[in-house]
């Protein structure tokens, strides 16, 4: 194999010494009878290639994964031939399938798997392949199931991890090379003594399966094998303890994975991170760059397994919707220049697996735009109008990401440059009499979106609002849940803030008064009402007064007072 330099830490590599690590040999070449649906096989490529025909990726996620009777446990329908043919048109050229085998195995010592499920799961990788799609197939939900309590079980875990590889293995032996192989989802374990014990556990677990799957013939000989890191993580520590083990295995045919889900209080929107800012925007500079630097720099391929915003686990609508689609924009575009796979998290919020359509397009083009060209972005994607009031020019501003603005449009109707808008720079300004047009009708809520065009990419929508303060009822309830009759006026929530009267930070997440969205509270725009779940009052004194400031995207700020008397609350409105 061609020679890699690594810089691997000091510290790891004399942990490698000390661990007596096993040189594997290289195993001689395999024919691949699949070839890829650009027409060139796989067999005989690097594993670079290999990795680089995969981009981009996407996750069939809550299914095999789910613990529960069958693939329909956790909500989505049952895997269709029609739903991968499907993901192949939307212009994804892989597919993962995350499988947790724990309930599907029997006892020591064999840890048989259940024949029908393991057919099932070889039946929707066929299908995947069929449809020219390259297939990533791991043990999942595993890694928390049994495998975390390696280090007081170690013989034990060790025997089923091991038996588990040999089936699949021999199942998988003679598929097309476009299918891959990843060791173990998200590893960690338990009881551990610390950083160095955790190393060598994790080594042993991806040597372990290296050892299995080369020595089990067929294609698995040259297929290409995944390797992530202990939790999946890109902190450098991590990085430099993968690196050991791929030096050891010296295998040109392996990749390495992590995945990512941004700047966790951006993720989930916490601690009054509600926009794409540049904290968030570094963070993941920095993570790929790492990445980058690490691996793909030095000859392994590196897939992003999983990537997404842990707050979609919840609702899509966590992360305001144009803070997101720079997200996304931004995401995609520095995977590309950094030669990063990319995988999205999908556990069906996103495709929706029975109607086979997008449940937000919008992100969906912002996605897929971003695998080829930089879209033009902007400040925000929503200009506020009060109601009642003669509005005052709105002045956003561009990332133009080295496009020109060509057209902004109104529907069909392109509208003029210098009446109904100006640019200066990477200022667009919409003048007062364009808006008072837009909301002549008083309504609250969206009354015009604007459409800016790009000489690439996708357009960037600006929403017009008509809104007024939003005005809170009192209310009662329990700490099992208090419902705020909140009208909302137009307007939308993007954070609250929770205070004790008397001095300190009430709520969950104490070290900060910014609570997380979704998790803390909840706005029902529909309903009218903003929800404080039994979570919130789980961390609220009892016999306290919390002053609650509800934060809107309009600017506007609303303040609300709640009292704690046993399970007894009340709300009032100022």
């Amino acid at each position: 194999m061609k020679s890699r330099s690594r810089g691997v830490s000091a510290a790891v590599a004399a942990l490698v010494v000390l661990l007596g690590l096993m040189v594997m040999p290289s195993a001689a070449h395999a024919a691949d009878a699949g070839a890829g649906r650009e027409g060139r096989p796989a067999a005989g490529r690097s594993a670079e290639d290999v990795v680089a025909a995969m981009q981009p990726g996407w996750n069939l996620g809550n299914t095999f994964d789910a613990i529960g009777a069958d693939e329909t446990a956790w909500g989505n329908p049952r895997v269709t031939r029609e739903l991968l043919r499907s993901i192949r048109e939307q212009g994804f050229r892989s597919i993962r399938i995350p499988v947790s085998w724990g309930q599907h195995q029997g006892p020591a010592p064999d840890y048989a798997l259940d024949p029908e499920q393991l057919e099932r799961v070889r039946e929707v990788a066929g299908w995947a392949l069929d449809e020219g799609l390259y297939v990533l197939l791991n043990l999942h939900h595993d890694s928390w199931q049994w495998v975390s309590g390696m280090p007081t079980r170690h013989d034990e875990v060790l025997a089923r991890y091991t038996a588990t590889w040999t089936q699949l293995a021999e199942a998988f032996r003679d598929a097309p090379r476009r299918l891959l192989l990843e060791s173990i989802n998200e590893p960690f374990f338990e009881g551990s003594s610390g950083d160095a014990q955790n190393a060598g556990l994790m080594h042993e677990l991806n040597s372990v399966f290296h050892a299995i799957v080369r020595g089990s013939g067929g294609n698995n000989a040259t297929r290409v094998l995944v390797l992530p890191t202990l939790h999946t993580s890109s902190d450098q520590a991590r990085l430099d303890e993968l690196n050991a083990t791929l030096d050891a295995l010296d295998d040109p045919n392996l990749a390495a994975t992590v995945h990512f889900y941004g700047f966790w209080p951006f993720s989930v929107n916490v601690a009054g991170f509600t926009r794409f800012d540049e904290t968030t925007r570094q963070d993941l500079t920095d993570t790929f760059d790492r990445v980058h630097e690490a691996f793909t720099a030095r000859g392994v391929p590196v897939i992003i397994g999983e990537y997404g915003l842990l707050g979609f686990d919840r609702s899509t609508d966590t992360v305001q919707q144009g803070e997101k689609l720079k997200f996304f924009e931004f995401l995609g575009n520095y995977a590309r220049a950094k030669r990063l796979t990319t995988m999205l998290w999908d556990n069906g919020q996103h495709f929706d697996r029975n109607a086979l359509r997008w449940n937000d397009p919008a992100l969906y083009r912002q996605i897929r735009s971003s695998w080829r060209v930089a879209s033009g972005t902007a400040s925000t994607d929503q200009v506020f109008v009060r109601a009642g009031e003669a509005p005052a020019d709105a002045t956003i501003t561009l990332n133009l990401n080295g496009n020109r603005l060509t057209a902004v449009r109104h529907g069909v109707k392109r509208l003029v440059r210098g009446r109904d808008y100006t640019l200066s720079g990477d200022r667009l300004t919409f003048p007062a009499a364009l808006l008072e047009r837009l909301t002549g009708s008083g309504e609250y809520g969206v009354g015009a979106v604007l459409s800016l065009r790009f000489s690439r990419g996708v357009p960037w929508e600006v929403k017009v609002i008509t809104h007024d303060t939003p005005v809170p009822a009192d209310a009662a309830g329990t700490t099992g849940g208090l419902e705020i009759p909140f009208a909302f006026h137009g307007d939308r929530l993007a954070t609250m803030e929770a205070v004790y009267t008397d001095g300190g930070n009430a709520g969950p997440h104490g070290w900060t008064s910014y609570k997380e969205f979704g998790a803390a509270f909840s706005p029902d725009y529909e309903a009218g009402r903003i929800t404080l779940p039994a979570a919130f009052f789980d961390e609220v004194r009892d016999g306290s007064t919390v002053l609650l400031t509800f934060h809107f995207w309009s600017g506007e700020t609303v303040a609300y007072t709640l009292t704690r008397s046993g399970t007894e609350v009340t709300g009032a409105a100022g």
